[in-house]
């Protein structure tokens, strides 16, 4: 029997594969499957990223049944479902337009970039990153040069600094 799903409820921090990588990949087989993000990663830093990667809503594991049930009824309504946090953000960024400076190096990273750089800072070695995700330890080395690059880092050991701390901090305001 083959299942028809009318909803992919996710998480974006998986054990194997990017939680954005499998949006896409979703995305990619059936796109009219709508995806709602059900995470406890920061939303300041992945709701955006998640409807980029094609979700039709992201909302926190710390939110009410009841409230997890309205983003499941604004999902399969074809509406998009937001904190309202968010959607002020979106929509104060959308109307500023490129006028708004990037609040965040980090934001500027993609998100396989911004993948290695959560790795990184998970103390993975390139070898394990490339193994977690699928890529050539070459690939990885680009992506972690090019993260290097846009957060003004000189050294890799600066850049292991800075994911463990940021990470750690995450880890602390969850």
């Amino acid at each position: 029997m083959r299942a028809n799903p009318n909803l992919v409820l996710s998480e974006i921090a998986l054990p194997d594969k990017s939680g954005l990588e499998l949006i896409k990949d979703i995305k990619a087989l059936r796109p009219g499957l709508p995806v709602l993000v059900i995470s406890m990663q920061d939303e300041a830093f992945h709701a955006e990223r998640a409807l980029r990667a094609g979700a039709r809503g992201y909302i926190t594991k710390h939110e009410s049944a009841e409230e997890l049930m309205n983003a499941i009824r604004h999902v399969l309504d074809g509406k998009i479902y937001v904190s309202k946090r968010i959607s002020s953000h979106i929509l104060e960024t959308s109307l500023a337009g490129n006028a708004r400076p990037v609040s965040s190096s980090i934001e500027q990273l993609s998100d396989r970039e911004f993948e290695v750089f959560e790795l990184i800072g998970q103390d993975l070695s390139t070898d394990d990153i490339a193994k977690r995700l699928y890529l050539s330890v070459k690939t990885v080395q680009v992506h972690r040069a090019n993260v290097k690059r846009k957060l003004h880092l000189e050294t890799i050991s600066k850049l292991i600094s800075y994911a463990a701390r940021w990470i750690e901090h995450r880890r602390l305001d969850a």
